[in-house]
């Protein structure tokens, strides 16, 4: 019996999925019971009833200051510099990522100049941003845009370079021009890409928000976490930060349900 032809069946599957889950929670109920053993007023492990009190205050209760439900009201203003990044970003990339893998003469001009942005480390252009564009809501969404747009950009590209020559000459045969074999050849065949890729930008997209909100911001989820870190209210970062996973886990989900529903070749090409 070879490891690699062996797989686990759906009940082990899903064991084995909650399994590093369940060691980490564990772990730290444990490192966290012998640190409160120690000192009750211990704030680095909170307990978890610190945390459901904490979760509790900022979801639940108004803000005696502002009146707001803390928790929603950062969950909204993060989401919407978020959303409006992305669908910049993926917008931009299915254009510019198109063209450069049909045109040869925008490939010439557009590929090694988008190339060398997506090398550049977006957070050294933070500063530069708020200077250029200020403090607002647009140098937030600037920041996301620049780190996540030049790679979806290169991912298509590359996606419409690897389509087989003989469908473009096939549709050329057929009379179709430029933007026709565009629109109904390369298009839908770098749709589903689009929204891998976007998937796999979830991640540096969340990270470029949570910087941007942490320097300047008056609400969101990256400036709560970076409020409350001089208090050393971990009972406040930690559900924050699971907050930040989830909501991120159920974008990545839905994302991918869109792709199979819309796309449902895709996945037969997937497990080819």
């Amino acid at each position: 019996m070879r490891w690699i032809n062996t797989r686990p069946s759906r009940g082990a599957q899903l064991a084995l999925t909650l399994l590093p889950f369940v060691l980490l929670i564990v772990a730290y109920t444990m490192g966290s019971a012998a640190r409160l053993a120690e000192n009750a007023n211990d704030k680095l492990l909170p307990g978890l009833a610190g945390f459901a009190d904490a979760i509790d205050r900022l979801a639940f209760v108004a803000d005696p200051r502002t009146g707001e439900y803390l928790l929603w009201s950062d969950t909204g203003a993060s989401l919407i510099r978020l959303l409006a990044g992305l669908g910049i970003s993926t917008i931009t990339a299915l254009v510019i990522g198109m063209l450069i893998g049909m045109l040869p003469y925008l490939r010439a001009l557009l590929s090694p100049f988008v190339a060398v942005i997506s090398m550049v480390p977006p957070l050294a252009l933070l500063p530069i941003l708020f200077i250029a564009m200020g403090l607002g809501e647009a140098s937030k969404i600037a920041l996301i845009v620049i780190g996540v747009a030049p790679t979806m950009i290169r991912d298509l590209a590359l996606k419409a370079l690897e389509l087989p020559r003989e469908q473009i000459v096939k549709a050329e045969t057929l009379g179709g021009s430029s933007w026709q074999i565009g629109l109904r050849v390369v298009l839908p065949q770098i749709l589903p890409r689009l929204i891998t890729c976007l998937r796999l930008q979830l991640g540096p997209a969340w990270l470029f928000l949570i910087a941007a909100e942490a320097i300047s911001s008056d609400s969101g989820l990256g400036y709560r976490i970076f409020l409350v870190r001089r208090y050393l209210s971990m009972d406040v970062i930690f559900p924050y930060v699971v907050w930040i996973t989830l909501l991120a886990v159920v974008m990545n989900y839905i994302l991918d349900r869109i792709r199979i529903a819309v796309f449902p070749w895709s996945e037969l090409e997937k497990q080819a």
